[in-house]
C-alpha cells in the first residue's frame, strides 16, 4: 500500500515532537528530583575520658557545665558534668522503673524524657530537684529546643514541635532524604537554625532542616573512635553500645560526640 508523502510528513513531526517531550519531562523530573546529602568533614579537637558505665541517651551544654541523661532500667541518672567530664553536684537516680532518655535545658529548667513510660521530668536546673512530670504520649528518645519549643523525637521518622509548659504538639515535622522518610531519629541538638540528630544503630549524624523536614547535610563518625586513639570497638562488648550523644558547645564553636558506654566524648570541628 502506498501512503501520500503528507502522511510520512505528518508521522516524522509526531515522533519529533513526542522526543521533545520526553525530553521536557526528563528535565522537569531532573529539576524536581530532591538533592542528596553534602556530606561534611571535621577535624577532632580533644579527647575527653567517658565514663564507661554511662548509658548517655541525652548531652547538652550550659555555659561550662555538661548535662548527660543516662538510660537502663535500674541505671539512669541525670548528672553535670565540669569541662574535664568531673561530675558537679550529685547525680539524680531515676526510680527502677524508667529508663532515662533525651535532655534539654530550657529556660532554668532540665526537661528529662523516659523512653516507654511516657514521663518527661522537669528539674530547676539550679538544683536539680524536681518541679513536676509531664506526660508524653509516644516513646521518648531525643530532646533538644530552639527559641520557644522543645523538640522531641520518638525513633521514627517524625520530629514534634512541643509546647514546654504543657508538652502539647505544636507542630509534627517528617524527616526525609533523596530515598525518602528517614526513620531512628535520635539524639537531638538544635544549632543556630539546624536540627542535627545521630540515626540510632548507625555512625552518623545528619543535618535537617526544620522547616521542610528535609536532611540537607550527613556527617560520617565510622572512623571517629580510631582517630580518637580507642584501641577497641564498644560493639565488640555489647552490641547497643552505640553512637549517641550530640552536644554543642557555642563559645568553642565545637560539638562534643560521644556514644552508650563510651570510653570517650570527642570534641570536634566541622569543617
Amino acid at each position: 500500500m502506498r501512503y501520500p508523502i503528507q502522511f510520512f510528513l505528518y508521522g516524522s513531526l509526531m515522533v519529533l515532537l513526542q522526543a521533545c517531550n520526553g525530553n521536557n519531562d526528563a528535565e522537569n523530573n531532573k529539576e524536581g528530583a530532591i538533592a542528596a546529602p553534602t556530606e561534611l568533614q571535621y577535624e577532632i579537637v580533644k579527647v575527653y575520658p567517658h565514663d564507661t558505665t554511662a548509658y548517655t541517651q541525652g548531652l547538652e551544654w550550659n555555659g561550662n557545665t555538661l548535662i548527660e541523661s543516662t538510660g537502663l532500667e535500674g541505671k539512669s541518672i541525670l548528672h553535670i558534668l565540669d569541662t574535664n567530664q568531673k561530675q558537679v553536684g550529685t547525680k539524680i537516680k531515676l526510680s527502677k522503673e524508667d529508663f532515662g532518655e533525651g535532655a534539654t535545658l530550657f529556660n532554668g529548667k532540665i526537661y528529662q524524657l523516659t523512653w516507654k513510660s511516657h514521663k518527661v521530668f522537669v528539674y530547676n536546673a539550679k538544683t536539680l530537684v524536681k518541679e513536676k512530670e509531664l506526660f508524653w504520649p509516644y516513646e521518648g528518645w531525643g530532646l533538644t529546643h530552639n527559641d520557644s519549643s522543645l523538640i522531641v523525637s520518638t525513633g521514627e521518622s517524625n520530629i514534634y514541635m512541643v509546647d514546654p509548659i504543657t508538652f502539647a504538639i505544636q507542630k509534627t515535622i517528617g524527616v526525609y532524604n533523596n530515598f525518602g522518610y528517614l526513620s531512628n531519629i535520635n539524639e537531638l541538638e538544635y544549632v543556630n537554625g539546624k536540627l542535627y540528630s545521630n540515626i540510632y544503630g548507625r555512625n552518623s549524624v545528619v543535618v535537617i532542616d526544620l522547616t521542610t523536614g528535609l536532611v540537607t547535610h550527613t556527617i560520617d563518625f565510622g572512623n571517629l573512635l580510631a582517630q580518637a586513639g580507642v584501641k577497641y570497638d564498644p560493639l565488640s562488648v555489647d552490641v547497643g553500645y552505640v553512637l549517641n550523644g550530640i552536644a554543642y558547645k557555642s563559645n568553642t564553636n565545637t560539638f562534643f560526640i560521644t556514644g552508650k558506654c563510651w570510653p570517650v566524648i570527642v570534641e570536634i570541628k566541622i569543617k
